[in-house]
Protein backbone atom coordinates (compact mmCIF):
# COMPACT_ATOMS: atom_id res chain seq x y z
CA UNK A 1 0.00 0.00 0.00
CA UNK A 2 1.99 3.49 -1.30
CA UNK A 3 -0.60 5.22 -0.23
CA UNK A 4 -4.10 5.58 1.62
CA UNK A 5 -5.78 9.23 1.91
CA UNK A 6 -8.08 11.27 0.17
CA UNK A 7 -7.28 14.13 -2.28
CA UNK A 8 -5.97 15.97 0.47
CA UNK A 9 -3.91 13.62 2.29
CA UNK A 10 -3.81 13.24 5.70
CA UNK A 11 -2.74 15.55 7.86
CA UNK A 12 -4.45 17.93 5.65
CA UNK A 13 -3.26 21.29 5.54
CA UNK A 14 -4.25 23.82 8.13
CA UNK A 15 -6.11 20.99 10.24
CA UNK A 16 -5.81 20.78 13.67
CA UNK A 17 -7.75 17.01 14.70
CA UNK A 18 -6.65 14.48 16.63
CA UNK A 19 -5.97 12.26 13.41
CA UNK A 20 -4.37 15.48 11.90
CA UNK A 21 -1.80 15.86 14.85
CA UNK A 22 -1.70 12.16 15.89
CA UNK A 23 1.87 10.47 16.40
CA UNK A 24 0.46 7.12 15.07
CA UNK A 25 2.31 6.74 12.27
CA UNK A 26 -0.28 5.00 10.13
CA UNK A 27 -2.52 7.96 10.77
CA UNK A 28 -0.51 9.69 7.95
CA UNK A 29 -1.86 9.02 4.56
CA UNK A 30 -0.68 9.81 1.22
CA UNK A 31 -2.28 9.94 -2.04
CA UNK A 32 -3.74 6.55 -2.75
CA UNK A 33 -1.58 3.75 -4.96
CA UNK A 34 -0.58 0.46 -4.69
CA UNK A 35 2.41 -1.46 -6.11
CA UNK A 36 1.83 -5.22 -6.88
CA UNK A 37 5.26 -7.20 -6.56
CA UNK A 38 5.44 -10.78 -8.02
CA UNK A 39 7.21 -13.21 -5.75
CA UNK A 40 7.35 -15.89 -7.98
CA UNK A 41 9.82 -14.46 -10.62
CA UNK A 42 13.42 -14.39 -9.48
CA UNK A 43 16.32 -12.36 -10.71
CA UNK A 44 16.00 -9.57 -13.75
CA UNK A 45 12.87 -9.85 -15.43
CA UNK A 46 13.34 -11.85 -18.70
CA UNK A 47 11.05 -10.50 -22.27
CA UNK A 48 7.87 -10.15 -21.37
CA UNK A 49 8.01 -10.93 -18.01
CA UNK A 50 6.02 -8.09 -15.27
CA UNK A 51 7.12 -8.33 -11.89
CA UNK A 52 5.90 -4.65 -10.39
CA UNK A 53 2.49 -3.73 -11.74
CA UNK A 54 2.08 -0.05 -10.37
CA UNK A 55 -1.85 1.29 -9.98
CA UNK A 56 -2.20 4.98 -10.30
CA UNK A 57 0.73 7.35 -10.13
CA UNK A 58 -0.26 9.55 -7.33
CA UNK A 59 0.69 13.08 -6.45
CA UNK A 60 3.12 11.71 -3.84
CA UNK A 61 4.82 9.11 -6.25
CA UNK A 62 8.16 10.35 -5.24
CA UNK A 63 8.17 10.27 -2.19
CA UNK A 64 6.36 6.73 -1.96
CA UNK A 65 9.25 5.35 -3.90
CA UNK A 66 11.44 6.82 -1.94
CA UNK A 67 10.36 5.83 1.37
CA UNK A 68 8.90 2.20 -0.02
CA UNK A 69 12.57 1.74 -1.71
CA UNK A 70 10.43 1.16 -5.13
CA UNK A 71 13.24 0.28 -7.96
CA UNK A 72 11.34 -1.00 -10.66
CA UNK A 73 7.89 -0.40 -12.80
CA UNK A 74 6.93 -2.84 -15.10
CA UNK A 75 3.37 -1.95 -16.24
CA UNK A 76 0.84 0.99 -15.12
CA UNK A 77 -2.77 0.53 -14.35
CA UNK A 78 -5.10 3.70 -14.12
CA UNK A 79 -8.35 3.97 -12.28
CA UNK A 80 -9.34 6.98 -13.73
CA UNK A 81 -7.80 10.67 -14.59
CA UNK A 82 -8.72 12.77 -11.24
CA UNK A 83 -5.62 14.64 -10.02
CA UNK A 84 -4.43 12.46 -6.92
CA UNK A 85 -4.26 9.69 -8.85
CA UNK A 86 -2.46 10.72 -12.34
CA UNK A 87 -0.46 13.98 -11.35
CA UNK A 88 2.95 11.93 -10.42
CA UNK A 89 3.02 10.49 -13.88
CA UNK A 90 6.50 12.17 -14.12
CA UNK A 91 8.00 10.46 -12.04
CA UNK A 92 7.80 7.53 -14.57
CA UNK A 93 10.68 9.28 -16.48
CA UNK A 94 13.09 7.73 -13.48
CA UNK A 95 11.89 4.03 -13.84
CA UNK A 96 12.45 4.69 -17.96
CA UNK A 97 15.81 5.84 -17.35
CA UNK A 98 16.70 2.49 -14.61
CA UNK A 99 14.91 0.52 -17.03
CA UNK A 100 16.23 1.83 -20.38
CA UNK A 101 12.88 1.79 -21.92
CA UNK A 102 8.95 2.55 -22.14
CA UNK A 103 6.69 0.92 -19.90
CA UNK A 104 3.40 0.13 -20.67
CA UNK A 105 0.17 1.62 -19.14
CA UNK A 106 -3.20 1.01 -19.51
CA UNK A 107 -6.57 2.67 -19.03
CA UNK A 108 -10.04 3.42 -19.84
CA UNK A 109 -10.79 5.39 -23.05
CA UNK A 110 -11.76 8.31 -21.62
CA UNK A 111 -8.62 8.33 -18.81
CA UNK A 112 -6.40 7.50 -21.99
CA UNK A 113 -8.15 10.57 -23.35
CA UNK A 114 -7.66 12.57 -20.18
CA UNK A 115 -3.88 11.59 -19.84
CA UNK A 116 -2.99 12.77 -23.28
CA UNK A 117 -4.84 16.23 -22.80
CA UNK A 118 -3.19 16.83 -19.36
CA UNK A 119 0.28 15.50 -20.36
CA UNK A 120 0.46 16.33 -23.94
CA UNK A 121 4.61 17.02 -23.88
CA UNK A 122 4.33 13.38 -22.93
CA UNK A 123 2.93 11.84 -26.56
CA UNK A 124 3.49 14.92 -28.59
CA UNK A 125 5.93 13.43 -31.28
CA UNK A 126 7.14 16.97 -31.51
CA UNK A 127 8.30 16.90 -27.66
CA UNK A 128 12.21 16.28 -28.02
CA UNK A 129 12.80 12.96 -25.97
CA UNK A 130 15.32 12.61 -23.50
CA UNK A 131 15.57 11.70 -19.75
CA UNK A 132 13.30 14.50 -19.11
CA UNK A 133 10.30 12.96 -20.88
CA UNK A 134 8.23 9.94 -19.35
CA UNK A 135 8.21 7.24 -21.41
CA UNK A 136 5.19 5.54 -21.84
CA UNK A 137 3.09 2.94 -24.20
CA UNK A 138 -0.39 3.74 -23.26
CA UNK A 139 -3.42 1.43 -24.75
CA UNK A 140 -6.80 1.98 -23.91
CA UNK A 141 -8.73 -0.98 -21.98
CA UNK A 142 -12.21 -2.69 -23.01
CA UNK A 143 -12.02 -5.72 -20.96
CA UNK A 144 -9.75 -8.65 -19.77
CA UNK A 145 -6.26 -8.75 -20.93
CA UNK A 146 -3.05 -10.68 -20.48
CA UNK A 147 -0.27 -8.84 -18.53
CA UNK A 148 3.23 -10.65 -18.63
CA UNK A 149 1.21 -14.04 -17.78
CA UNK A 150 -1.35 -12.43 -15.36
CA UNK A 151 -4.83 -12.29 -16.04
CA UNK A 152 -6.11 -8.80 -15.30
CA UNK A 153 -9.72 -8.03 -14.77
CA UNK A 154 -10.80 -4.53 -15.28
CA UNK A 155 -14.22 -4.29 -12.82
CA UNK A 156 -16.10 -1.36 -13.68
CA UNK A 157 -17.08 0.95 -10.84
CA UNK A 158 -19.22 4.04 -10.25
CA UNK A 159 -17.35 6.80 -8.57
CA UNK A 160 -20.10 9.28 -8.07
CA UNK A 161 -21.63 9.22 -11.59
CA UNK A 162 -18.55 8.76 -13.91
CA UNK A 163 -17.74 5.04 -14.72
CA UNK A 164 -14.20 4.18 -13.70
CA UNK A 165 -12.09 0.51 -13.44
CA UNK A 166 -10.92 -1.06 -10.12
CA UNK A 167 -8.63 -4.16 -10.94
CA UNK A 168 -8.88 -7.65 -10.34
CA UNK A 169 -5.85 -10.28 -10.69
CA UNK A 170 -6.33 -13.47 -9.27
CA UNK A 171 -8.14 -13.50 -6.45
CA UNK A 172 -7.01 -9.98 -5.23
CA UNK A 173 -9.18 -6.89 -6.07
CA UNK A 174 -8.67 -3.63 -5.64
CA UNK A 175 -11.54 -0.99 -6.14
CA UNK A 176 -10.97 2.41 -5.03
CA UNK A 177 -12.74 5.87 -5.28
CA UNK A 178 -16.46 4.03 -5.73
CA UNK A 179 -19.60 4.72 -4.32
CA UNK A 180 -21.45 2.33 -5.97
CA UNK A 181 -20.71 -1.17 -7.84
CA UNK A 182 -22.52 -1.66 -10.92
CA UNK A 183 -24.84 -5.01 -11.30
CA UNK A 184 -22.86 -6.58 -13.87
CA UNK A 185 -19.87 -6.09 -11.77
CA UNK A 186 -20.56 -7.92 -9.34
CA UNK A 187 -20.00 -11.32 -10.80
CA UNK A 188 -16.47 -9.99 -11.65
CA UNK A 189 -15.76 -9.83 -7.60
CA UNK A 190 -16.43 -13.72 -7.00
CA UNK A 191 -14.34 -15.85 -5.24
CA UNK A 192 -12.51 -12.89 -4.25
CA UNK A 193 -9.99 -13.13 -1.42
CA UNK A 194 -8.48 -10.30 -0.39
CA UNK A 195 -10.24 -7.11 -0.92
CA UNK A 196 -8.89 -3.34 -0.84
CA UNK A 197 -11.95 -1.11 -0.74
CA UNK A 198 -12.42 2.78 -1.05
CA UNK A 199 -14.32 3.98 2.57
CA UNK A 200 -13.85 7.72 3.01
CA UNK A 201 -15.37 8.50 6.26
CA UNK A 202 -18.57 8.00 8.60
CA UNK A 203 -20.82 10.64 6.84
CA UNK A 204 -22.33 9.78 3.33
CA UNK A 205 -20.52 11.18 0.75
CA UNK A 206 -21.75 11.76 -3.19
CA UNK A 207 -18.52 9.98 -4.82
CA UNK A 208 -17.40 7.36 -2.35
CA UNK A 209 -18.36 4.88 0.32
CA UNK A 210 -18.66 5.91 3.49
CA UNK A 211 -18.08 3.34 6.18
CA UNK A 212 -21.06 1.84 6.26
CA UNK A 213 -21.65 1.30 2.57
CA UNK A 214 -18.36 -0.19 2.44
CA UNK A 215 -19.10 -2.69 5.03
CA UNK A 216 -22.50 -3.33 3.23
CA UNK A 217 -20.15 -3.73 -0.11
CA UNK A 218 -17.57 -5.36 1.68
CA UNK A 219 -20.24 -8.07 3.27
CA UNK A 220 -21.78 -9.19 0.17
CA UNK A 221 -18.07 -9.38 -1.67
CA UNK A 222 -17.43 -11.77 1.62
CA UNK A 223 -13.62 -11.51 0.88
CA UNK A 224 -12.04 -13.19 3.67
CA UNK A 225 -9.66 -9.98 4.65
CA UNK A 226 -10.83 -6.36 3.49
CA UNK A 227 -8.77 -3.29 3.98
CA UNK A 228 -9.85 -0.20 3.65
CA UNK A 229 -8.40 2.60 1.61
CA UNK A 230 -8.86 6.65 0.59
CA UNK A 231 -9.44 7.41 4.17
CA UNK A 232 -9.62 10.64 5.42
CA UNK A 233 -8.66 12.34 8.84
CA UNK A 234 -12.28 11.45 10.13
CA UNK A 235 -10.93 8.34 10.11
CA UNK A 236 -8.20 7.47 13.16
CA UNK A 237 -6.51 4.20 12.61
CA UNK A 238 -6.18 2.52 15.89
CA UNK A 239 -10.16 3.57 16.98
CA UNK A 240 -11.65 3.04 13.82
CA UNK A 241 -10.19 -0.57 13.62
CA UNK A 242 -11.03 -1.07 17.15
CA UNK A 243 -15.02 -0.94 16.29
CA UNK A 244 -14.74 -2.74 12.90
CA UNK A 245 -15.78 -6.88 12.44
CA UNK A 246 -13.04 -9.44 12.28
CA UNK A 247 -11.41 -9.82 9.03
CA UNK A 248 -11.99 -5.80 8.32
CA UNK A 249 -9.11 -3.34 8.86
CA UNK A 250 -8.12 0.18 7.53
CA UNK A 251 -5.33 -0.30 5.02
CA UNK A 252 -1.88 1.91 5.91
CA UNK A 253 0.59 3.92 4.12
CA UNK A 254 3.76 1.04 3.65
CA UNK A 255 1.55 -1.69 5.17
CA UNK A 256 2.23 -5.14 2.65
CA UNK A 257 -0.50 -7.91 2.31
CA UNK A 258 0.83 -11.15 1.03
CA UNK A 259 -1.83 -12.16 -1.51
CA UNK A 260 -1.27 -15.33 -2.50
CA UNK A 261 -0.66 -17.16 -5.32
CA UNK A 262 -2.54 -15.25 -8.25
CA UNK A 263 -4.60 -17.05 -11.78
CA UNK A 264 -2.01 -16.92 -14.79
CA UNK A 265 -3.06 -17.34 -18.36
CA UNK A 266 -0.90 -19.87 -20.61
CA UNK A 267 2.30 -18.03 -21.46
Amino acid sequence: MLGTGTSHGVPMIGCECSTCRSIDPRDTRTRPSILIERSDLTGEPGPGEVTSILVDTSTDLRMQALTRRVRRVDAILFTHSHADHIFGLDEVRRFNAIQHGAIPAYADERTTRDLRRTFSYIFDPHTPQGGGIPQLSLTAIAGPFCLGGLEVVPVPVLHGKRPILGYRIGTFAYLTDCNHIPDASWPLLDGVQTLVLDALRHRPHPTHFNLAGALEAAARIGAERTYFTHICHDLPHAETCAQLPAGVELAYDGQVIEIGQTSALER
